[in-house]
């Protein structure tokens, strides 16, 4: 399964206005009962072991800096993908995602017909707001080329 780093076809104002970082991922599937929200759900449901691996080794640094370890953590009942809270939501578009004191992060889950093949494109925003925010892109960026194709590939197994 070909996973495509693609160029981001979001409107980042509308989603995460000031934006410093997008990237998009794009894999294609013949099921043609996905939506976006059971694409988001397979993409974070069933993840590696090394990704949950990777994000409990995140979530015992980050803690004791005060930073969210999910996006429960204000103890607000949401409507969740995984750890992340639901934004926004139609059939062919899933927003997720929260904001934190280091910075602001989306998750847009897009499915597209184009005939029989769908497509389903991951993209990512994130706003930083100082620079423990800028420090915390820098290190998380080089797992999150990995992680997202890897959680894109979920999606259609």
């Amino acid at each position: 399964m070909r996973v495509d780093e693609v160029t981001p076809n979001v409107d980042s104002a509308a989603l995460l206005a000031g934006a410093q970082f997008i990237d998009a991922f794009r894999i294609a599937t013949a099921r043609p009962d996905l939506d976006a929200r059971h694409a988001a759900e397979a993409m974070v449901a069933r993840q590696p072991r090394w990704i949950e691996w990777l994000i409990a080794l995140r979530n015992f640094i980050v803690a004791p800096l005060g930073l969210k370890t999910s996006g429960a953590a204000d103890g607000a009942a949401r409507d969740m993908i995984g750890i992340f809270p639901v934004v926004s939501e139609t059939p062919e578009r899933l927003v997720a995602g929260f904001n934190d004191k280091h910075l602001d992060f989306r998750l847009v889950v897009d499915v597209a017909s184009a005939g029989a093949v769908r497509s389903i494109t991951a993209t990512t925003l994130v706003l930083t707001h100082n620079r423990f925010g800028r420090a915390y892109l820098a290190v998380i960026l080089p797992f999150h080329r990995l992680i997202v194709p890897a959680m894109l590939r979920k999606a259609v197994d």
